[in-house]
């Protein structure tokens, strides 16, 4: 007579990331929301120092030989196959994929196993926003495979603004499969309104350092102002990203190391560092899913310059906590920061409206509910048609 399998105590979720350092950096208060609900949480991803941090939350740890960035044919079916091995190893009720990498390799290798899977498309990546001819080839490929992937049964599609809802749905994804949840949410205990520093107006960047992010555009726009005569300085926090294509190359960032007001602080531990030093956010980026470094911004009670494109207009709301200026538009940049760092009321006023909407909208004990109802009404539905929507909390 056969066993009838015991039910599990917990439903076991699984995050698949390329990084250690991205699912910490980004997604940690929704795997922290997670495991208070009750889920045992695996974090499947490529190790390199943040595996003890990982552990330390109570997590599960799966190290993978996942080599980001590369297109090889044989390293994209090695670790489809790992991934797949891993699948069906733990037999998780649902699977996390970060970024559009993680959604369309995962759901290969999730293929004909019975799993629920949230592909979290974050921004769209490279291929979707350079103009390179390697860019749209690859952005050709990866839409066939995600019209055929993500619209199979079990399958979910979540983005952080409506910009990319919008993309996602002219990519031939059902409307029903797509829930739009704005981010993972800030520590607003931790990330507290901050005083404004005296001396010279400074003018902060946080994020990697790609083309993609505008960051030439920022060092342009410095140099207007120098030109101007402006007293405006300059910090830029962070680092290259050797496997992105529209990575900076190190030797133009050493050369903006010597540029008088315009200083490069490598990566930073602790953000609080960056705003306490800091007048004005800004981030020239050309698209965004829902940015990081400008919700951080904003719940330290810093004005934001950014561009109006999809993703830094869900936090820079115009003339309410930001000034927004065209992408890969040095001048337009230079103005608003301009503007911005000779009107000390309207920082005053900008940063006490960001951090309200930070609050009201972007919290990361809202987002982390509205995730873990996410993953209920999913496993629940996971024979029914999906309904797309905004969780409600």
């Amino acid at each position: 007579m056969a066993l009838t399998p015991m039910p599990r105590a917990k439903p076991v979720l699984v995050y698949l990331v390329t990084e250690d350092w991205y699912f910490l950096s980004h997604r940690l208060p929704m795997a922290c929301a997670a495991l208070r609900a009750g889920y045992e949480v695996h974090v499947a991803t490529n190790v390199v120092d943040g595996g003890a941090a990982i552990k330390s939350y109570g997590f599960t740890l799966h190290a993978l030989n996942w080599r980001r960035g590369s297109a090889h044919p044989q390293d994209l079916l090695r670790i489809i196959g790992e991934i797949r091995a891993l699948y069906r190893r733990l037999k998780p009720d649902i699977v996390h994929h970060v970024g559009v990498q993680p959604a369309i390799i995962g759901a290969l290798a999730g293929v004909g196993l019975p799993i629920v899977k949230l592909h979290a498309m974050a921004g769209l990546g490279f291929a979707f926003t350079s103009r390179t001819v390697r860019a749209r080839a690859t952005g050709f490929a990866m839409r066939m495979l995600m019209r055929a992937l993500l619209n199979r049964p079990r399958n979910a599609v979540l983005v952080q603004n409506p910009d990319d809802r919008a993309a996602v749905t002219a990519l031939g994804i059902d409307q029903s499969r797509i829930f739009l949840i704005p981010g993972s949410g800030v520590d607003t205990e931790q990330l507290t309104p901050l005083p404004e520093p005296p001396g010279m107006i400074t003018v902060g960047f946080v994020g990697r350092f790609l083309a993609d992010k505008g960051v030439r555009s920022l060092v342009e726009a410095h140099k207007i102002l120098i030109q101007r005569g402006r007293a405006i300085r300059f910090v830029l926090a962070g680092e290259p990203d050797p496997a992105n294509p529209a990575s900076i190359p190190p030797s133009e960032i050493d050369s903006w190391k010597q540029v008088d007001g315009l200083y490069v602080l490598g990566h930073i531990d602790d953000i609080r560092e960056v705003w306490r030093i800091a007048h004005i956010a800004v981030l020239p980026s050309r698209r965004e899913g829902l940015p990081k470094s400008l919700l951080e911004a904003a719940a330290c009670g810093r004005p934001i310059v950014a561009t109006d494109v999809p993703g830094c207009r869900e936090i820079a709301r115009p003339n309410v906590n930001a000034l927004l200026v065209p992408a890969d538009d040095a001048a337009a940049l230079a103005d608003a920061i301009d503007r911005l760092a000779g009107d000390g009321e309207m920082r005053r006023r900008f940063g006490e409206a960001g951090r309200a909407l930070v609050e009201a909208e972007f919290s990361e004990h809202r987002i982390g509910a509205e995730i873990v109802a996410l993953y209920a009404k999913l496993l629940d539905q996971s024979a029914k048609p999906l309904h797309s929507n905004r969780i409600a909390v």
